[in-house]
Parts: C-alpha cells; structure tokens; sequence
C-alpha cells in the first residue's frame, strides 16, 4: 500500500458496523504496517467485509479509502491472504494503484465444538471463555443474592439434587459483616456510596455482638463503620465515579444524585482514602468526545475484604470479594416484598427513593420506587482476581502507595493457590470486565502482547470487551433457554427494522440481542424447544416523558422488534401454524400494586401530576437493576454490566462481572439443580408469587405458556380502575402486543405507561447533546 499520513489508522466494518480498529501509525510512511490480528464475532446480515483507511485528526479522520471483500467468498471458510484494491467513496481505484493485503477466515458458528452443547459432563471440556484478561479459576464458592435483603419469611421450598433444599442469602447483612469483621484492608469502587445509609434493617436478625447492642447496630451507618474500621488500622480505600455534574451549576447533588462530594467530604479528615475519578475515555478525546468525564460513568461496583479462613487452623487470612448491581446508597434496601407504602413508617423512613416523579418526598407519600437486584460473593481464588481489578485502577487513577504491597498481603493472607475448595459442590468462576487503560494500570500498549493477555487494541487504546464475549459465548454455548433479568435492553443496531434512521448513526453494536435472536431462529429450524425469558424495568429510571428516558425507550423498542421480526419469519419458515413468537421470546417488567393501608402522608402531591395519579391508584414499577443471564439452570453470569453500548463496548463505562457453574451440577443427562437452579426458581417465586412443576422445564412450552398467562393477569390487576388490591405476584407483561408476524404494536389501551403521559414506544431522539460552544456527543452514544 502506498499512501502517505501521520496517523493512519484502518477499522474493519461488516457493511458499515465498525467491529474493530487497529493502532494509529503516527510515523510518516508510504507503506504503513499495523501487523494486527482480531477476533470478531459476528452476527451481521451483510454483504461486504470492509477494510477502511484513515488519517486521524483533531476534528475528525480524513478518508483515505476502502477495501472491500465480497462475503460469499468469506462464507466458504477458506483463508484469504492476498491483497485488495483500494477505493474510494465512488467505488473507483484510488489514484497510485493503492492496495490493502489482509488475511482473514470466517468460522461458522455450527462448526463451533462448544455450539448448543452447554458446560459438558467434566470441567475440564471447558475451560472458560477464551482470549480474556482473567483466566476461569477452580474450587471456588460462590453465593447468590436477590435484593438486598431477604426476610426469614420468604422460604420457598426448593428441593436441590444433592439432597438439601435451596436456603436464599442476605447481601446487605454479609457486606456489613464481612466490612466488621476485616483486619487489614477493605477496597471499595462503586458508581455511587453513600456514607448515611444503614445496612441492617431487620430487627428480628441482629444480635448483639460484645458491647455492641442490637439498636446500636441497627443505627450504624456505612460511614461509622468504614471510619471505626480506619481508625482500628485496616486499610480502607474506596473508589467512587467523580459525577462532574454534581456542582453548583448544574444542582448540588448532580443529575445522577449519586452524593459522590457529599461522601467524599464525609470522609475528609478522616482515615478512609475517599478517591473520586471520572471517566475518561481514550476514544472520546477529541473534539466530538470533549467533557466526557460528564457523560461516561465508573459503574463497576465491588467490595473486596480480607476475612478468616473456615475452619481455623491459621493465623493468616484469604480474600473476599462481592460483585454485583450493589450501589450502597438510598432507595436500594429492599425485600423480596417491594412495598410502596406500608414500609414508609420502617425500613424506608429515612430512605425514601422516587426519582421518577418532580418533587417526590416521603412527607408527600409513596409509592416510593421499590428497587429489585442481584448480586454475588465470591470466595477462592477468583477473589483475587476482583481485588487485582481493584489494584489496577487504584494504581491508574489513585496513588498506588496507599495500596497493602504485594509482600504484606502475601505474608497476611493464604496464597490464591491454596484457597481453594475440594467440595463437591464448589465453583468454576471467570472475572470480565469493559474497561480501558486509562481506568487500570499496567495494559501493554504493544498489540501483540495485548492480544496475548486477552485485550484488544484500538486506533488510540488499549480495552478490555470481555463481558460482551462472555454474554455471546453463553448464549451460543446454550442448549434449553435462558432467563435474563437487566435494566437496559438495546443493542444490534446494525439490524434494526426502522426506515426513519441510519444504523451507522447509532453505533449500538453490541451484539446480544442478535445472539439471542439468531439462537431462537437456529432452535426453531432444527426442531428443537428453546426459549428466551427477559426481565427489563418498565421504564428506565427518571422522569418517563423526559428525552433521554424516551429516547432509551425508542432504542430498545427497535431492538425488540428486530428481534420478534426474526423469530416470526424462522417460525413461518418452518410451517409453524400455531405458533406465536412470544411461545419462545417474551419479555416482562415488575410491578406492585397495594390496598389502601392506615399509612397517610402529611403533605399531597400536586393534583393531577403523575405522582398524585399513582398515589391514588396504589401502584407503581419495581425498578428492575438486576445484571444477570442464567442459561440452562447450569451457567450464570452477573455483573454490575447493563445489556448497552455503554456497558458492552469496553471502552465507555466501566464495568465487571462473573460467569460460574458447579461442575456437579450440569445440564447433561439430567436437567442441573444446583444453587443456580435453586436461585432461579426463587426468583421466579419472588415475581410470580407460585411453584409449578413446569418451572422446572422453562424451555417446554407449557412453562413459557403459563408464564406468560400470569404475566398478562397480572397486568390486567395493575391496571384496572376497580378493585385495587394486592397483587399476587408482580411479574408483569411488558406492555406491547406482538403479532404472528412478529410485528410489535401498542397493547390496546396502553399507548402510554399507566399514570404518564409517558409512550411505552418512546420518541426519535435528537441526532446530539450539547456539551459546550464547540462540542457535543452524539445523544444515542449517551443514551445507548
């Protein structure tokens, strides 16, 4: 190739979705060699593989031209090697004959060993998802959380294949305790803490402990404890996201409300090291990506401790991590209960949380916003891969003298090696993550050594986009369904339906709905039964008739109807008379209703707004901010990663997650009913209110069938005028109709969500937010 640039850079474009960019080449040369190589997954209806060159600059990148390579000759699966013309934008040879060799091969995914075929009977078949920072580490334990709390009440029977019954845990109660009893270090990171907020609710639970009463403990807040635990001598170091939006100009506490100044004065002059970072992120440091500190969050939220060995028998200490959607801040205690009203006068008395409505407060009343999550604690060696993760951004973004020197913990703390478990009912378990190098220490900047480690290197960064190949390696490797619970659903932009915008406008590639999508159409065609359960929020969090709220509400209404478009058109393909596309998609939302209670607030909201309207109708969403994909009751993925851009691209925000499975307990011969079946169905207990056998085979079409009858009775009880009661369950459909042809369409009667003004389909956004006089980012790449 003979073209001439100071920062000449090339990407790799199926049609016109950018999948990958190689390093900028900075040194003047004729004849630029980027020698880089890339895995890339694909999901794309295309018709072109396209090599594109560029010249970077301040405002913008120059075109240099493109490359294009036909996709019936990639389909064949041969390896091309050799060189191709380069073009420009009329499809003409650039002038100097200019030309571009690559060397590619396409795999289909059939051809795949690990296609549909689950975990395998023996752990060692699969060894984790390949090409990522952190390899799957062995004899493990981990323990899965719903909400923050669980009341001693809430005891389904859950029979499990070992013998014993399912027992559901208590996140907000181990943290507290794991915080309490640390002895030399507690690292913090999270999108927002909030040093007021008090972990122990539950007055029947807490028991006291030496000098310390149960009403003692009840009243100790997160920041007395991190402050008792400093001044004893432990290390405690947190690291929240820096929201610049939270100065005076904007308002005190910022748009996101995530209190990051007030907690950081809260611990000024004090011994915990409060660090605020923002995020910013190599790709956006241009023109176009200026003040993207203000845009892009650290949303990776984990509590890392050291804690005794079980048993005893040392002196020395193992680590600890929690992973999850855990914000310890206001308006998360929840219980699987999610009441709107009758816990204003307890547990929510001081923690009212209604963001959804202007001028919202607990003298005015509920409801206020019940709040529905998942988490994790992982013990064994893959704790250690949390607290690295911690180590990484703390050295990047902090100083690294603060951090315990690698000696120290080695001389404190049992070798990762030597934690593990021989339990027969112990855990494989892989750390992912999207983060970048400007978020974590020590990312080779050469793209063979960051290839090697499992990165991927791009025209100015290096970033770790595991997550998103976790979420598709689960998915292709899935066999019966998957159950999914997420607070954001848009991606595959490259697939969308819509005549009214340009897929390149949107960049929300990431491809796990189309993953879903094509799983389902690749089931239906062999024949065999395979369903897909997705639990979103009804509405992203904020004011519903908000742009940015309707804007989120537009993306994922494409999404989905890209994906019931390739369902319907595989079930009409097969001669599938009776079929419906929501007997193997169907998506939902939570939502509570309650009876008139003695509870009345001393002020009303105003009349006729949307909080005087679902004040007087007793009902409002339980926000779902669960990041989890259970896939085949054998593999479970969960994280503090939305299903976005922003989380899945690996260079927005930054974000980490776990996948794990019980070797033992695996979907082989027999179904698996392991912790991550238990889990499931309480979950499903939690939403539906019931057990039924036909839990047990999500992927029969009586499950998805009852299923989705109950979701619809239950929306017809929150929605009807008269009579207002409790509802039985709070699984709800989510409001759309989707006909045999996979055409989404209002729900009759519910062009609006109940109580707004707010379109359930959301509205076509503005092409961009501006960020200054000279500046602004495009609103989908905020908004996806």
């Amino acid at each position: 190739m003979k073209i001439v640039g100071t920062a000449l850079y090339a990407t790799v474009d199926l049609d016109k979705a950018r999948m990958a960019r190689t390093r900028m080449i900075t040194e003047r040369t004729s004849r630029p060699h980027w020698n880089q190589s890339f895995r890339i997954y694909c999901a794309h209806r295309v018709s072109h593989v396209v090599f594109t060159i560029k010249n970077d600059n301040p405002v913008g990148a120059i075109l240099i031209g493109r490359a294009y390579v036909p996709v019936e000759d990639v389909a064949k699966e041969f390896v091309i090697d050799r060189s191709f013309d380069i073009r420009d934008e009329e499809y003409k040879n650039i002038p100097g004959g200019s030309k571009i060799h690559v060397m590619l091969q396409f795999v289909h995914v059939v051809n795949d060993n690990s296609w549909s075929r689950g975990i395998r009977s023996r752990p060692y078949d699969y060894e984790g998802v390949p090409y990522t920072y952190f390899g799957q580490r062995q004899g493990c334990k981990v323990t899965l959380y719903q909400d923050a709390h669980v009341l001693d009440d809430f005891k389904p029977k859950i029979p499990l294949s070992n013998g014993e019954y399912y027992e559901s845990h208590r996140c907000w109660e181990d943290i507290f305790d794991a915080i309490a009893n640390a002895e030399h270090f507690i690292y913090m990171t999270g999108w927002s803490v909030y040093a007021p907020i008090t972990l122990l609710r539950d007055p029947r639970r807490i028991k006291p402990k030496g000098n310390i009463t149960a009403e003692e403990m009840l009243k100790t807040t997160l920041g007395d404890l991190l402050k008792k635990k400093a001044d004893e001598g432990v290390k405690v170091l947190l690291l929240i996201w820096d929201d610049r939006t939270s100065v005076d100009i904007l308002k005190e506490d910022g748009l996101m409300g995530t209190h990051d100044e007030e907690t950081a004065d809260y611990f000024r002059k004090t011994k915990v090291r409060c660090v605020l970072c923002p995020r910013i992120s190599e790709i956006f440091t241009n023109i176009r990506g200026y003040q993207t500190s203000s845009i892009f969050t650290h949303h990776q939220k984990t509590v890392v401790v050291d804690s005794e060995v079980p048993g005893g028998g040392t002196q020395k200490r193992r680590v600890v991590s929690f992973v999850g959607g855990i914000d310890i801040c206001d308006g998360r205690y929840d219980t699987q209960e999610h009441s709107l009203f009758r816990t204003l006068k307890t547990i929510h008395r001081d923690d009212f949380h209604q963001p959804n409505f202007p001028g919202s407060s607990i003298e005015k009343g509920g409801p206020r916003e019940p709040w529905h999550d998942i988490h994790c604690k992982l013990e064994g060696p893959v704790a250690w891969d949390v607290l690295y993760n911690f180590e990484q951004r703390w050295t990047k973004q902090a100083d690294k003298k603060d951090l315990i020197p690698p000696e120290s913990l080695y001389q404190n703390l049992i070798h990762p090696s030597l934690d593990t478990s021989k339990d027969l009912e112990s855990w494989n378990v892989q750390i992912f993550r999207s983060i970048d190098g400007t978020a974590a220490a020590d990312f080779p900047t050469d793209p063979f050594e960051a290839a090697r480690v499992g990165l991927i290197t791009g025209k100015d960064n290096v970033f770790d986009r595991s997550i998103q190949d976790a979420y598709i390696n689960a998915i292709r490797r899935a066999k019966n369904f998957i159950y999914i619970e997420n607070q954001y659903f848009i991606g595959s932009s490259y697939g969308w339906l819509s005549k009214d915008i340009k897929a390149e406008d949107i960049n929300a590639l990431q491809l796990i709905p189309k993953e879903l999508s094509l799983k389902i159409v690749s089931k239906i065609e062999s024949g065999e039964d395979f369903k897909v359960y997705i639990v979103i929020p009804m509405w992203p969090e904020g004011v519903p008739e908000s742009a940015s709220v309707q804007a989120i509400l537009g993306w994922q209404r494409r999404t989905i109807e890209m994906m019931y478009a390739d369902v319907a058109q595989a079930i009409q393909k097969k001669g599938l008379d009776d079929a419906h596309p929501r007997d193997y998609l169907t998506f939902f939302c939570l939502g509570n209703r309650e009876n008139i209670e003695e509870y009345n607030p001393e002020q009303s909201p105003e009349s006729n707004s949307d909080y005087y309207k679902a004040q007087k109708a007793r009902r409002f969403m339980i926000y779902v901010h669960s990041k989890m994909m259970i896939v085949d009751d054998e593999y479970i993925i969960i994280g503090s990663a939305n299903i976005n851009q922003r989380s899945m691209d690996g260079a927005r925000d930054t974000e980490i997650a776990m996948g794990a499975f019980q070797p033992r307990h695996l979907n082989t011969t027999e179904p698996a009913r392991g912790q991550i079946y238990g889990f499931r169905i309480a979950l499903w207990y939690e939403h539906l209110g019931i057990l039924k056998t036909s839990f047990n085979n999500p992927e029969s079409p009586e499950c998805v069938r009852l299923v989705n009858h109950i979701a619809d009775q239950h929306w017809q009880m929150y929605t009807a005028k008269q009579p207002i009661r409790d509802l039985p369950g709070f699984l709800l459909r989510y409001p759309i109709e989707v006909t045999r042809d996979g055409v989404v369409k209002n729900l009759e009667g519910t062009e609006f969500f109940p109580d707004t003004q707010a379109p359930v389909f959301g509205t076509k956004s503005d092409s961009a937010l501006l960020l200054g006089a000279k500046s602004f980012l495009s609103f989908p790449d905020i908004t996806t």
